[in-house]
């Protein structure tokens, strides 16, 4: 007699991947993290002694805007939250612009974002500031860890659970693995332009400081304190289910970002500063993009959805 059994229930993914980040990897992150920061505190005796002009201004400046708006309407908006659709050239362009950022590829950004979104400032959210509680100081302490720490950690987050869809897509995956020639570009290109502008090594080397130092540690603790300040501190608007925030001081440097909660409030909203007086560069430029056709099915906020959200 043939005994029949049911077939094994699928397992369910787990949140990270099988293999851990190299040490290596950890290295790449310490570099990142720290140069950045070191270079800042140099910065201004630099500056005065000999080593800022217009040239380096306008690489930096360049730059940030370019790597800066990829991350916030490229890796943000398109590809983990998919506020709109764009053609085939703006989509690689954007991926393209987000990996200049240096804040992981667009397969891992995309992944690591979706689970702080599934899980946020929960047990499982990947950079949440109240990690470890309130009381000040827990809340220092998760501060830090949201800001910085959580880089640090040796699991990496399941692209195959947070991100199949984009794995299924040939352009994001030719993405991810361009993404240390991409990252190599974004080091060395600024001091390249700012040699051949200035025709002198020392026009290479300053804007080498501005324009990759100086912008990439900027661009990397403006990003970072959407995790740890606007879930902390700033005004509360719209009903969300955890603790993010407001916070307009950081609204240009972040191109719109720090409209925190409204975008936990409606994620796949495309614009994220969608009251009077809140400036979204971000979406200023989707509506850009919109209007030259280049994007369509935009989910811009209307009136009656904002008024649902709206705390009383």
């Amino acid at each position: 007699m043939t005994v029949v059994t049911d077939r094994a229930a699928p397992q369910p993914k787990p949140d990270f991947e099988p293999q851990d980040k190299s040490k290596a990897d950890l290295v790449v992150f310490a570099i990142v993290v720290g140069a950045p920061i070191l270079a800042l505190f140099a910065a201004v005796p630099f500056a005065w002694g000999w080593g800022l002009g217009w040239t380096d201004v306008a690489i930096a400046a360049v730059f940030y805007v370019v790597s800066g708006l990829g991350v916030t309407v490229g890796y943000h908006r398109y590809f983990t939250h998919g506020s709109f659709k764009p053609n085939r050239p703006l989509k690689i362009a954007l991926g393209i612009a987000g990996s200049l950022s240096l804040e992981m590829s667009v397969l891992d950004w995309v992944a690591a974002h979706r689970k702080h979104h599934k899980f946020s400032d929960k047990e499982g959210d990947p950079h949440s500031p109240w990690r470890f509680g309130p009381g000040f100081k827990s809340m220092c302490k998760g501060l830090l860890y949201a800001h910085i720490g959580w880089l640090f950690e040796s699991e990496r987050v399941n692209r195959a659970k947070y991100a199949p869809d984009l794995m299924k897509d040939p352009d994001v995956m030719k993405l991810h693995r361009a993404f240390p020639a991409l990252a190599i570009t974004s080091l060395l290109l600024p001091a390249i332009l700012g040699g051949l502008i200035t025709w002198s090594w020392q026009g290479a080397v300053t804007a080498f400081f501005w324009g990759t130092v100086i912008r990439i540690g900027l661009l990397h603790h403006v990003t970072w304190s959407i995790n740890s300040i606007c879930h902390v501190f700033g005004e509360e608007v719209f009903e969300s289910r955890d603790k993010s925030r407001n916070v307009w001081w950081l609204a240009i440097p972040s191109f719109g970002e720090s409209w925190h909660n409204l975008h936990h409030s409606d994620p796949t909203c495309a614009r994220h500063g969608a009251l009077k007086g809140q400036i979204d560069l971000s979406a200023g430029l989707i509506r850009w993009f919109e209007k030259a056709g280049w994007a369509r099915d935009v989910r811009w906020p209307t009136p009656e959805r904002l008024a649902a959200k709206r705390i009383a």
